[in-house]
């Protein structure tokens, strides 16, 4: 995107991981690039920009290593290439990155009990209420000196960068772990432009009612230190302006989403996060994907067989064990489909230190059990569930499925449903939630799925399996234009463009 809508400003970014991690092998110290659209797009930004910093965790212990060798302050990585620290002048896509050392209690507390699973659960609507959530001096404490004590920590070294750059910058802060972090750096540095941008779902007022008044106010309040919130549907931008007005009593604006705290405006807005549409189908036509589709093609589509698909981490918001359930519903209803309908399920284990995500793993593995022993046929498993993250697999089976199967509870976004849309050969019938993201902008396109009801969700399986090739085709083609058009590279483009315009009002 174009350096020129970019205010005229530096450049600090903040996120719990960052671009590069470090490690140590036989061969010495070694950079790695991280992974996902997010890193792409913001490296992309970055690399481009003369003063830029991505201010980051150390995530590993050689993180931590280059960190106290850096003394706080940033250092200068190459991209590619090969990525490596810089001595000297870069001569290639290079990032400024500061890594932040915490302390390893304060971390724990700051991750493990509040932004995964509180934070998390909260905003994605996962708490029962009768049994959970418990909040006791624990869960206080661990507020105050974990998830408060780190938010500081990374604050600081924001304002740091900011001041190194005279004063003022444009800041972006990146997901649910620093929602304090921007109230503390305006009172640092009162001239910045800050923007935070939310990944996830944000929910109604009422889902934030079960934090203790106190915390919740201070959440809230952290993030108004911001000049504008993004999110990725006006549903959350919405939503977000009304816990402003109902649970911090201000005055707001709910037709153009904006609030006024003091003398100072925050505005709400939305932009739908995409996909590198060139990054995925320059993968889709590699020699590893190309091996991955021909075993894929023997073990599911041979004759007249189809393959439903879903790629997921093992989160509960996921829906995996509902999805599975209404697979099953669907065979036992339409039992000429044994055997030649297969479910293809790639799933990565997540935060398993947790109890309620270990628990859930535990469950996927015995209702999948369950239907492969009541619809086993002629040796042939229906579901077939690989716990594994391969990147070249998923595309592999993006492109030949006939049905990607998306339910979550609730979801930001959900990029495999615009993953599908671009590499899908197949005339792929996307299946999508309600209640993620995605389903804004491609649910016309799509078979919804109403997540907490499995018979309609086995319904909605028969209908996507059954339609007419034709309609497959159209469907998939106008949802594969939509993600073309309105990719990463716009995603961010219109937040910088907004910021542009709203520059002369902060």
């Amino acid at each position: 995107m174009p350096v020129t809508t970019m205010l005229d400003l530096p450049l600090v970014l903040l996120s719990n991981r960052g671009p590069v991690s470090f490690d140590r092998g036989t061969s010495g110290r070694t950079v790695i690039r991280g992974a996902g659209g997010l890193v792409s797009a913001l490296s992309g930004l970055a690399e481009h920009l003369d003063d830029a910093v991505w201010v980051c965790g150390a995530a590993t212990e050689e993180d931590t290593v280059v960190a106290s060798e850096a003394e706080g302050g940033s250092i200068l990585v190459q991209t590619s290439p090969s990525p490596h620290v810089v001595v000297g002048e870069p001569d290639g896509p290079a990032i400024r990155v500061r890594l932040v050392i915490t302390d390893p209690g304060a971390y724990a507390d700051f991750y493990s009990v509040w932004s995964n699973p509180i934070l998390w659960f909260v905003q994605h609507g996962l708490y029962g209420r009768a049994l959970s959530p418990v909040i006791t001096q624990a869960e206080h404490d661990a507020f105050e000196n974990g998830y408060a004590a780190v938010n500081q920590v990374y604050a600081e070294a924001v304002a740091d960068e900011v001041h190194a750059r005279g004063g003022k910058a444009l800041v972006l802060l990146q997901d649910y772990h620093f929602y304090l972090v921007a109230e503390r750096v305006r009172e640092l540095c009162p001239d910045v432009v800050l923007t935070h941008f939310v990944h996830i779902p944000w929910p109604s007022p009422d889902e934030w009612r079960v934090l203790p008044t106190g915390i919740r106010e201070r959440l809230l309040r952290g993030l108004m230190g911001s000049d504008v919130v993004g999110f990725h549907t006006r549903r959350y931008a919405r939503n977000f302006v009304l816990c402003a007005q109902e649970l911090l009593g201000l005055d707001v604006d709910l037709d153009n989403l904006e609030i006024t705290i003091g003398n100072r405006t925050v505005r709400a807005r939305y932009y739908p996060i995409s996909v590198d549409t060139a990054a995925l189908e320059a993968t889709l036509t590699t020699e590893e994907v190309a091996a991955h589709v021909a075993i894929l093609r023997y073990a599911f589509l041979d004759g007249d067989r189809q393959l439903v698909l879903r790629v997921d981490r093992t989160d509960p918001s996921k829906n995996v064990v509902r999805g599975f359930l209404a697979f099953g519903t669907l065979l036992d209803q339409h039992p000429e489909l044994v055997g030649k309908v297969s479910f293809l399920a790639l799933m990565q284990p997540s935060r398993t230190d947790v109890p309620e995500y270990a628990d859930y793993i535990a469950l996927i593995g015995a209702v999948v059990a369950e239907i492969n022993a009541r619809h086993t046929k002629d040796g042939q498993q229906p579901i077939d569930l690989r716990m594994a993250e391969d990147f070249a697999l998923a595309v592999a089976a993006y492109s030949i499925c006939d049905v990607i199967m998306v339910n979550a509870l609730a979801d930001g976004m959900n990029l495999v449903t615009k993953e599908v849309a671009v590499v899908n050969r197949r005339g792929g019938v996307l299946t999508l939630s309600e209640n993620a993201g995605a389903h804004e902008e491609l649910g016309e396109y799509a078979v919804t799925l109403h997540p907490f009801d499995v018979q309609q969700m086995a319904d909605a399986l028969y209908e996507a399996l059954t339609m007419p090739v034709e309609e497959r085709y159209r469907r998939l083609a106008a949802a594969a234009e939509q993600v073309r058009t309105h990719d990463l590279s716009r995603w961010l483009g219109e937040q910088m463009d907004d910021l542009t315009r709203l520059s002369g009002l902060f």
